[in-house]
């Protein structure tokens, strides 16, 4: 009795004098903000002299704002000026289009705090940002290093009001130092180890609202100060959420003057500490991240070959065209388009406007690529925009009714062939951030005449080149049955024993209560091309009633075999556990959308032992600890998210296989079950939507065999590439050129940029050792800077001149570190 009296006045303590709770507002313009709301608030904010507020708007919020409610937004803007002083509002997440950042490069989690930073600042020029916080869990492992390189020091990783699509695992006391993949730490407010899910919710922590069982299990677990919050959705009208039963407080004011730094613990957090879910497989969504990879990687190309035309060619920085170009991709990039595609007016849904947005961002790229017509007499140049050599087998369109062929600058000829009707294929050499120019002639192709694939005498086809032999069984669905990497002394590396097969693709029908795989119908194998270098072989057939078409390429010499599938959808199938037309409910945890293992999937049973999972996140790669991936509910989430590729090796590390995919979506695996990837799901999920089938899937994936583990076996070099294809555009009497170089080829450089006279280089150690390495430049500079993401300054830089008219600096940075490195007054060796 004495221990629950205790427990009783503890409670009661805290409640009068220790309530802390953040308060505020989330959403904005595109997700919600009524024409009034900026008036609402300030009146709420006189009205409740004691009330904080923690703002995560939309930054383009302001300009709308300014437009529609000007008097409302002069007394804001005064408020805010005023309390930039004395921190009663404080803005919590400026970046600009709210992202998930899990879902999306490195590069743009980058853009996203520095574009919006920039607006807020453009509205509110006394705005400081100390805290990172977000209503949504739009948390991932690198954020540390990105937050301390804008000056933000603070986060938190509660987002307990909103935890639709995930949340983060329960995890320390009071504080915790959250440390990042580089080592980088950013003192931190957890969602605590005593914060439990929310009972009869599947969207809440009990720290929504600062109630008695969350109190006192804080204090039992040693947390002095407990802090409960709720970021409201901007256009509801309480007021403060929890009226006056609180201390409402800042982020800033919270973990500087009253949390008890003594006691932070070093987190390190994994990315699979962040439990987040979406509607994998869903053809909206699948959609939707299509596009925004697509333009996520063309923006970033045609970037990067603007500062090169910029600097050696004299051309004018197109920075407005970029601007707009990033923005829109960073709006396409919120959060709402990942978790309610289908919101919005007819027209107007976030599916509609992810379509506008990424339209726009291609748009500014091609303007910036403009590739050529590829006719007789035609120069081209192939840019490469990553720092590794290229030595590739090339594929271009073909327009040219006569035969044509392709020489390099001196006018030799260079091995190519017409593959098809409508494309050439040719063997390409690139340097490392530059280009080399060929030109198209008219004339016979050189090249040998031995083919690549064979069929064999039991009707299965096998194709062959220097790395690699696989054989397809047109028997069995046109599955491999068979892939040999002759690198590691003619591995077989496809799992003969196992009951699932090699590149299978197989789900749960639920309207048919049946599975359908692509085994249980022969397949049609044809070989489309088997020229020069390069094969590409189709296979047709069906997933029950369902045909489908699916192309299996290798080239000589290159180490990945790219395939895309196409299904011609009959209808719209259910596809997943279970129907939930009827009795959906919202509170349930248990959901078909969670369970991946009913969904359609893609397999590869591989020949490894004791298997071990490695995959990539933004400027991250996580040891998964998982023992599957599977989960059905959700308050057992797991994180499976597979960003751009998912690597399984043998126990030892000595040989694996990566896969890579062309959009985010989730993986498969498990001690009992082979790697793959989701493809489809259709039926009811979020608040339940009918997620539909609506035409054709199409999705184009990768496989990587390699020796080694994931680092040893170039993986993230390979993703590189995948994601950074050799762009053709106009070319001109320039033989070759390379900007710049590193000399340590696990180094990537994620962003090029002109400022000024000055060039800008973001540099990511992706595999690398901590050992300096030599960035050489291919002309001068008059300082080399390494700088914050918000421009202070790192380190000043020797500059070492070398004989070819060049200069070289060295930097030093942890594995999955970045860095800015400026050149100021750059000129080029033309």
């Amino acid at each position: 009795m004495g221990g629950v009296l205790l427990g009783i006045l503890l409670v009661q303590t805290a409640t009068a004098q220790q309530n802390y709770f953040i308060d505020g507002y989330h959403g904005g313009f595109y997700g919600h903000y009524p024409d009034d709301y900026t008036a609402f608030i300030n009146e709420q904010l006189q009205a409740h002299p004691a009330w904080k507020i923690n703002l995560e708007l939309e930054p383009v919020t302001w300009d709308a704002v300014q437009r529609r409610e000007p008097e409302a937004y002069a007394v804001f803007k005064q408020t805010m000026s005023r309390e930039a002083a004395n921190g009663r509002i404080e803005y919590v997440n400026p970046s600009y289009g709210q992202s998930y950042l899990y879902t999306g490069s490195g590069e743009s989690m980058i853009r996203q705090f520095s574009y919006g930073m920039q607006k807020i600042k453009a509205h509110f020029p006394e705005a400081t940002f100390t805290t990172y916080s977000s209503e949504e869990p739009c948390f991932t492992s690198a954020l540390p290093q990105v937050l301390l390189s804008f000056g933000i020091h603070y986060a938190a990783l509660k987002n307990p009001n909103t935890c639709w699509g995930g949340y983060t695992r329960a995890f320390g006391g009071e504080l915790v130092q959250w440390q990042g993949p580089d080592g980088s730490q950013v003192l931190t407010v957890p969602r605590y180890s005593s914060e439990q899910l929310e009972k009869k919710s599947t969207w809440q922590t009990t720290a929504w609202n600062n109630n008695v069982g969350y109190i006192q299990s804080a204090l039992a677990a040693g947390i002095a100060h407990p802090v409960g919050m709720c970021l409201q959705d901007a256009g509801w009208r309480n007021g403060p959420w929890l009226k006056d039963h609180a201390q409402y407080v800042t982020w800033r004011e919270y973990i500087g003057h009253v949390a008890d730094h003594r006691k932070a613990t070093v987190w390190k957090l994994s990315q699979e500490d962040v439990l987040v879910s979406l509607v994998w497989g869903a053809q909206a969504l699948q959609r939707i991240a299509q596009q925004v990879r697509a333009a996520e990687n063309n923006i970033v190309a045609a970037e990067k070959y603007a500062a090169m035309r910029t600097l050696l060619e004299q051309q004018a920085w197109p920075q407005y065209a970029l601007d707009s170009a990033w923005k829109n991709l960073l709006l396409s990039q919120h959060h709402d388009c990942w978790i309610v595609p289908y919101n919005g007016r007819p027209g107007d849904t976030w599916i509609d406007k992810v379509q506008a947005w990424t339209d726009n961002t291609r748009a500014v790229s091609h303007d910036i690529l403009q590739p050529p017509p590829l006719v007789a007499g035609q120069q081209i140049r192939l840019v490469n925009t990553t720092v590794l050599r290229r030595d590739e087998w090339v594929t271009i369109p073909y327009s040219s009714r006569t035969t044509l062929v392709v020489t390099d600058a001196q006018g030799k000829p260079i091995p190519s062939s017409r593959s098809t009707d409508t494309t050439l294929v040719f063997h390409a050499q690139v340097p490392p951030m530059g280009f080399t120019t060929y030109r198209l002639v008219e004339g016979q192709p050189l090249g040998n005449t031995a083919h690549l694939s064979s069929r064999l005498p039991d009707g299965k086809y096998n194709i062959h080149t220097d790395l690699y032999q696989v054989v397809i069984d047109p028997a069995k669905g046109g599955i491999i049955t068979s892939l040999v990497d002759k690198r590691a002394g003619s591995k077989e590396l496809v799992d003969a024993a196992s009951s699932r097969g090699f590149n299978e693709m197989r789900g749960y029908f639920y309207h048919d209560s049946a599975w359908h795989s692509s085994m249980d119908t022969a397949a049609t194998v044809t070989v489309l091309e088997d020229g020069v270098g390069k094969t590409t072989v189709q296979v047709k057939g069906f997933i029950g009633p369902h045909p489908f078409t699916q192309l299996i390429t290798l080239a000589s010499g290159q180490p990945r075999i790219d395939l895309q599938v196409t299904i011609d959808w009959q209808g719209n199938p259910g596809i997943g556990a279970y129907s939930q037309d009827k009795g959906y409910q919202a509170e349930s945890p248990q959901k078909a959308f969670y369970n991946d293992s009913c969904k359609l999937l893609v397999l590869f049973p591989a020949n490894l032992q004791q298997q071990q999972v490695h995959k990539d996140a933004p400027y991250d790669v996580t040891t998964s600890r998982l023992s599957n991936t599977f989960f059905n509910r959700w308050d057992s989430i797991k994180n499976n998210v597979l960003l751009h590729w998912v690597d399984v090796t043998d126990g030892a590390g000595r040989e694996g296989l990566a896969v890579f995919s062309d959009h985010t979506t989730s993986y498969v695996h498990g001690e009992h079950y082979p790697l793959g990837f989701t493809l489809q799901y259709s039926g009811r999920a979020l608040w339940g939507r009918n997620y539909t089938i609506t035409g054709p899937t199409t999705v184009h994936y990768a496989l990587l065999p390699h020796q080694g583990n994931w680092e040893q076996g170039g993986v993230a070099a390979e993703e590189t590439k995948w994601c950074a294809p050799l762009q053709v555009v106009p070319g001109d009497s320039k033989a070759t050129f390379s900007l710049f170089s590193v000399t340590d080829t696990r180094w990537q450089s994620p962003a090029v940029m002109i400022d000024g006279k000055d060039l800008l280089i973001r540099l990511y150690n992706a595999a690398g050792d901590d050992r300096p390495q030599e960035i050489r430049l291919n002309g001068k500079a008059t300082q080399a800077l390494l700088e914050q993401l918000d421009g202070r300054l790192l380190q000043s830089l020797k500059i070492t001149n070398i004989t070819n008219g060049g200069c070289v600096v060295k930097v030093a940075m942890p594995r999955f570190g970045i860095r800015t490195l400026r050149f100021k007054n750059v000129t080029i060796n033309r």
